[in-house]
């Protein structure tokens, strides 16, 4: 049995190739939509990939079975599970408690563990040329290393009212229930890793044990204690917020993401008439470089969405497809690295890229308004928005500022003042740029604080040493 993890640092999401070579034979779970890792491992491996499947109806990631099935020709399996409410919104082989899928030597065993979501799938893989018995379990997003899948996403993102308590409780019961009868040799496969917002303290590690976590895992004393009261308080407190752009994913992934096909190679636009494009507001213009270069002056309306391992987390904080139809325009050394950050935008369901152009020159520009933090006292903005997570802004900020995370702003307008300037900062800058850069574009007037909260700090701390000197 070949069993091969593809791990996308963006988002902190794994998906996973499961081979037979007896039959040559292969099946991939949780695939995301840029699918040329998956053709390129199983032509590698001289493989045909027949089934396509996912642990569930994900928030974070727009789904690439349906991507993959029209690619392969693969059969397609979802989730039957979970009530009227979470049926998946196209065609495919329903999956149930106990169904399986199987591959030559190979056989996947649904088994339906509800809590983070209440269709969830995790996945048993028995590997028959080597043992009649499981030894390998794909746990989705209900079992993280050193973690769980957060129940309260539905209420965050998908309209749910409470729904976390149950979630919560469904947990306790999956994991006493479904997780916490399997031998503890069998090894854990998670479908996220650290950084994801999917749970609150994912470990970082790839793979871990039902052993490990029956004896490791925070809540292990709440299972062992039948305390469901204690567990369903502790998982509650903390969780990181929820990024606004989940509900659409919530709902492209039950209807069924656009199948998108071959993509073919993103042009080189020329940038005088880039340039009228951009006056008459008909396209968006994408700058993709660091903060600090971004700063020094870029294209008038610009977004700011770094490349690099965040894009995908970047672009869906800045950019809502839904509510802008115009098409991005990306800033590209070449057309390579433009094709490179395509990939990445997909994967959030950002498609309509329509070229990239190397250079400014000839572009509207502008420089982006920088405030010091010796200058914050005497500006008197309308709004000091903090814009990192709830759990950042609690453990320490800048009095007088309003929390709204980074990737919730677009979509909480109403939190914002109509008139006057908004004075913004994270915690070094990334962020602040990202949504400084949205806010700007939405028509607002917004100053970003030089260094952000750790140059503030700094700053601070050297005035108090100052003065008590």
């Amino acid at each position: 049995m070949l069993l091969e993890r593809i791990y996308d640092e963006d988002l902190a999401q794994a998906s996973y190739f499961i081979g037979c070579q007896a039959k040559g034979e292969a099946v991939v779970v949780d695939a995301r939509r840029d699918i040329a890792p998956y053709q390129e491992l199983a032509a590698a491996h001289g493989m045909k990939i027949v089934a396509v499947t996912e642990t569930h109806i994900h928030a974070d990631y727009l789904s690439g079975t349906r991507e993959l099935a029209e690619a392969t020709g693969a059969a397609m399996y979802v989730s039957g599970e979970g009530g009227e409410d979470w049926q998946y919104g196209f065609d495919a082989e329903r999956l149930y408690d106990g169904s399986t899928i199987t591959s030559g030597n190979i056989t996947i065993k649904s088994v339906h563990t509800p809590g983070h979501t209440p269709e969830h799938l995790a996945f048993l893989i028995t590997d028959g040329a080597f043992s009649d018995q499981p030894g390998y379990l794909l746990s989705g997003d209900f079992v993280f290393s050193g973690d769980l899948g957060r129940p309260d996403l539905l209420d965050e993102a998908a309209g749910g009212q409470d729904t976390r308590f149950v979630g919560a409780k469904q947990l306790f019961a999956s994991l006493r229930e479904k997780f916490l009868t399997l031998p503890d040799h069998v090894q854990v496969y998670p479908g996220h890793g650290s950084g994801s917002a999917c749970g609150k303290a994912l470990g970082a590690i790839p793979s871990t044990t039902v052993g490990y976590e029956r004896l490791y895992a925070w809540w292990g004393p709440y299972l062992a204690a039948n305390d469901e009261e204690g567990f369903v308080r502790e998982l509650l407190d903390g969780q990181p917020d929820a990024h606004a752009y989940f509900g659409r994913m919530k709902r492209q992934n039950r209807l069924g993401p656009d199948v998108m096909g071959l993509r073919g190679e993103l042009p080189q636009l020329d940038n005088a008439s880039l340039a009228g494009d951009l006056a008459a507001d008909r396209v968006t213009f994408v700058d993709t470089r660091s903060n600090d270069q971004v700063h020094q002056g870029t294209v008038t309306g610009a977004l700011n969405i770094p490349a690099g391992n965040k894009m995908a987390s970047f672009g869906a904080w800045a950019y809502d497809p839904e509510t802008d139809d115009r098409p991005l325009v990306l800033l590209a050394p070449d057309q390579e690295a433009a094709q490179e950050m395509w990939d990445h935008l997909v994967r959030v369901g950002i498609d309509n890229i329509t070229g990239f152009t190397p250079t400014l020159d000839g572009l509207p520009a502008t420089t982006p308004k920088v405030l010091a933090p010796a200058d914050l006292e005497n500006f008197g903005p309308a709004l000091l928005l903090d814009v990192r997570n709830k759990t950042e802004h609690s453990a320490g900020n800048i009095p007088g500022s309003a929390q709204l995370s980074a990737g919730r702003v677009l979509w909480n307008q109403d939190q914002l003042p109509s008139e006057g300037t908004i004075v913004t900062y994270c915690q070094s800058g990334v962020r602040n740029s990202v949504a400084a850069s949205a806010l700007r574009r939405a028509g607002y007037d917004v100053v970003e604080l030089d260094g952000s909260y750790a140059g503030w700090e700094a700053w601070n701390t050297s005035r108090k040493s100052t003065t008590v000197s």
